[in-house]
């Protein structure tokens, strides 16, 4: 979930500051800078373009992220393919590695939920210019 979250809150923030792909989503004209960002593009995203994110990501679930065999640790997934040099550090290293990428990956999970409680209580009349706290109109 925290690798996930990494890239939800990577992804937020990149659509949120206007870079969209060129081009259509799909062949109606829907162009991808029409989508809004966040909880919105739900919404607005067709639904055999929403079938195609979930059979995509059931199929990486599957075929491909898999926890290789005999791993050293939960979330392994080098699969005897991609190293990045893990392989050269020492123990105490790789565990320091490991606990940043947890840590990373919590404070991604909380980010996210942040983002999303945010997008959905601007409606109630919380003043999005307050810090932290803010105020119901």
């Amino acid at each position: 979930h925290g690798r996930i979250s990494m890239l939800a809150v990577l992804g937020h923030i990149v659509t949120s500051a206007g870079v969209r792909l060129p081009g259509d989503i799909d062949y109606e004209g829907t162009s991808f800078a029409s989508i809004p960002t966040g909880i919105a593009a739900l919404s607005k995203v067709p639904a055999a373009g929403l079938a195609q994110i979930f059979f995509f990501v059931g199929f990486l679930e599957v075929a491909v992220m898999k926890d290789i065999t005999g791993g050293e640790f939960p979330g392994d997934f080098r699969n005897g393919f991609i190293d990045f040099g893990w392989d050269s550090f020492s123990p105490e290293e790789q565990e320091r590695k490991r606990g940043i990428e947890l840590n990373q990956g919590r404070a991604a999970m909380m980010g996210i939920l942040g983002l999303m409680v945010h997008e959905e209580i601007i409606p109630l009349g919380y003043d999005a210019d307050l810090p932290i706290i803010g105020h119901l109109v």
